[in-house]
């Protein structure tokens, strides 16, 4: 693959690469003309079934005021993946925040951090 042919998408972050393979998808972030704004977030892919979009789950952590506790809560986003991405249930993504793509798509998937081992 040629390096020239991937697009600047101006992120940095530690083990983010961009794909190996090449997409004419025109919303993929690396060779298409889509742009990333906005939030970055982290999490596993929940469920990957549908066309070119995968949800992904989030944990994190909220603190409750009258317990002097944390409470464990999370989110699914749903995330557009492009074709030059692979992905499976259990691999840890980095999503970036775009326009919105879908009546619920608002997030792309810019890399996979690490894969689940099977």
């Amino acid at each position: 693959m040629s390096m020239s042919r991937v697009r600047n998408i101006g992120i940095k972050y530690e083990g983010l690469q961009p794909p190996q393979e090449e997409c004419s998808d025109p919303k993929c972030p690396w060779h298409g003309h889509l742009k990333v704004r906005g939030g970055l977030l982290v999490g596993r892919v929940y469920k990957a079934r549908a066309h070119k979009m995968i949800v992904v789950e989030r944990d994190y952590l909220v603190y409750i005021r009258k317990y002097r506790r944390y409470e464990r809560r999370r989110s699914r986003i749903h995330a557009y993946l492009p074709p030059c991405i692979k992905v499976n249930p259990g691999d840890t993504v980095l999503i970036g925040e775009t326009r919105p793509l879908a009546k619920s798509v608002a997030w792309i998937v810019l890399g996979v951090l690490s894969r689940v081992s099977s």
